[in-house]
């Protein structure tokens, strides 16, 4: 089976408050935090579908608790989720190992059960099924949920094209292909750090949210009454907002309907537009989740890759490749016409800022519940 390389220096893509840049007066003014289930609220979730999907988490490093699972759950009222950990190469659940590091991973572990969770009952009134991931390759770990009949996959580590390599890469997408053959939707944040990724150039897009079988995920800054790109650095191609670009490995997609051409003359990527669907990500407007006992606002599109992943669990079962339909209905979908990322500007229709933006899900899911009659299908260009 293929797997990429371990030696792939993956990174979680959180974002803390105390990591932006301070704001200018007239933003800060307008910032307000999001509970999960008042952020569903706000994206026009469905309710009272019938559910059944079970979600799987990759993680890479760090641990949850089930004190911290429970705080949060009871905070809004609701039941915890069901939880299993599997371990895919010898990694485990391991929380309390860099706590007070702004690189936690247990933030991101809490971050990803937390929303993914909360998302899937704010749609259907009952607890998620979850299964944990723990993997040292992204690739083995999303092939191992697959075969566990996972039904959909939330993402939230990854790196630059450059840091992966073309192989890698390829056997990413390879995994990512199979897992949709049998029915597993699997989406991945496309990065926390603008347009350049991290990168040493001003433009990069990040694996495995490239891979044309992965849903990308970037990001947005979102209030009650406004929604455009997430930069917290303007003018910078390497500061916090969300990644977005396109693709040095895999080529242009035919079902990215009207995806804009890359710029002319461009030393960068020039193939599959990243990233293709947007939400909240700005630790300005981020999550309110727990960890470590407490209560942490947390953002970055590591977010954005769980609240998804838990509405399509809401959807029901073995969706498999669903992008093509998500962008053969864009109307679906809150346009994002404001901000950039630093190289790229967000306009209208889709861009590769936020993609064909953030959802509203009671649309979206009413393209793939079962009253519909839909089948998701589509075919991979390349």
């Amino acid at each position: 089976m293929p797997t990429s390389p371990t030696t792939v220096r993956n990174k979680p893509y959180f974002k803390l408050p105390s990591q932006v840049a301070r704001v200018a007066p007239a933003l800060a003014a307008t910032t307000n935090t999001w509970a999960v289930p008042d952020l569903c609220a706000a994206y026009n979730w469905p309710t009272g579908l019938a559910g059944g999907g079970v979600i799987a988490i990759v993680e890479l490093g760090g641990g949850w608790v089930q004190s911290d699972i429970d705080s949060f759950f009871q905070s809004i009222g609701q039941p915890s989720p069901q939880i299993t950990d599997v371990s895919v190469d010898g990694t485990t659940n391991s929380p309390n190992q860099n706590v007070g590091s702004s690189s936690d991973a247990d933030i991101e572990v809490a971050l990803d059960i937390e929303v993914a969770a909360e998302a899937y009952f704010a749609a259907t009134g009952n607890p998620a099924t979850v299964r944990m991931y723990w993997s040292q390759d992204i690739a083995s770990a999303v092939e191992k949920a697959a075969q566990d009949g996972c039904d959909v996959c939330s993402i939230s580590w990854g790196a630059d094209e450059a840091l992966w390599g073309t192989t890698a890469a390829q056997q990413m997408e390879s995994a990512a292909t199979s897992a949709t053959q049998v029915g597993m939707v699997v989406f991945a944040a496309a990065g926390d750090n603008d347009s350049s990724d991290g990168g040493s150039t001003p433009a990069n897009v990040d694996v495995p949210s490239s891979c044309p079988h992965v849903v990308g995920c970037g990001g947005t800054f979102k209030t009650a009454t406004q929604e455009t790109v997430w930069n917290d650095n303007p003018g910078q191609t390497d500061g916090e907002g969300t990644g977005g670009g396109y693709s040095t490995i895999f080529p242009p997609q035919s079902w990215q309907i009207g995806a804009p051409a890359p710029p002319a003359n461009t030393a960068a990527g020039t193939g599959r537009m990243v990233p293709d669907v947007a939400g909240d990500a700005d630790p300005n407007s981020g999550y309110q989740i727990f960890v470590h006992g407490s209560q942490q606002i947390v953002g970055g599109t590591s977010a954005v890759a769980p609240l998804f992943a838990g509405l399509f669990a809401s959807f029901g079962t073995k969706l498999g490749f669903v992008t093509p339909t998500l962008w053969e209905n864009q109307s679906d979908f809150n346009d994002i016409t404001m901000g950039n990322n630093g190289f790229y500007n967000a306009g209208p229709g889709p861009d590769p800022c936020s993609g064909i933006g953030s959802p509203i899900g009671a649309r979206i899911a009413s393209l793939f519940t079962a009253a519909s009659g839909h089948s998701a299908s589509g075919q991979v260009t390349g």
